[in-house]
């Protein structure tokens, strides 16, 4: 073999491996899609970055996982016991060019740190109701 057919199947692999990454990546996105309890949210990051991801409601936390990954683990988790809405706000201006359009951004405090998440309107009234239909506090129960 000659140079240039090692150079051809080396080529080859790098694109067959490319290409099977990004159907990895959208068979990932298809399945957090598809499955109940998900929704679309960024999440700032440390140093005011804003990453796109995807928020999975769990009967004991809200897990939120990188869209741009093929992990199948959650970024981060919370407990649920631990989040408190602390409410929401429109973009400021720095903000309108880091997450999505129509997206409103809802404060949280999870163990005394502030968490903000960019989601559309009606994601954001269904983690408000999900917060609030969560077990009380009191003898007996997990919160």
């Amino acid at each position: 073999m000659d140079g240039a057919v090692i150079a051809f199947i080396a080529l080859a692999g790098v694109f067959l491996l490319v290409v099977i990454t990004l159907c990895l990546f959208g068979v990932r996105r298809m399945m957090l899609r598809r499955a109940l309890g998900t929704v679309d949210a960024s999440i700032c990051t440390a140093g005011n970055r804003w990453a796109m991801g995807v928020c999975r409601y769990r009967e004991s936390g809200l897990e939120w996982l990188r869209l741009f990954s093929l992990s199948p683990l959650p970024a981060k988790t919370m407990a649920r016991s631990k989040i408190t809405m602390i409410g929401r706000r429109e973009p400021s201006e720095l903000e309108l060019t880091r997450v999505p359009p129509g997206a409103v951004i809802v404060v949280l405090s999870y163990e005394g740190k502030e968490v903000l998440l960019a989601m559309k309107f009606g994601a954001y009234a269904g983690l408000s109701s999900w917060l609030e239909a969560g077990p009380h506090t009191g003898v007996g129960t997990w919160r």
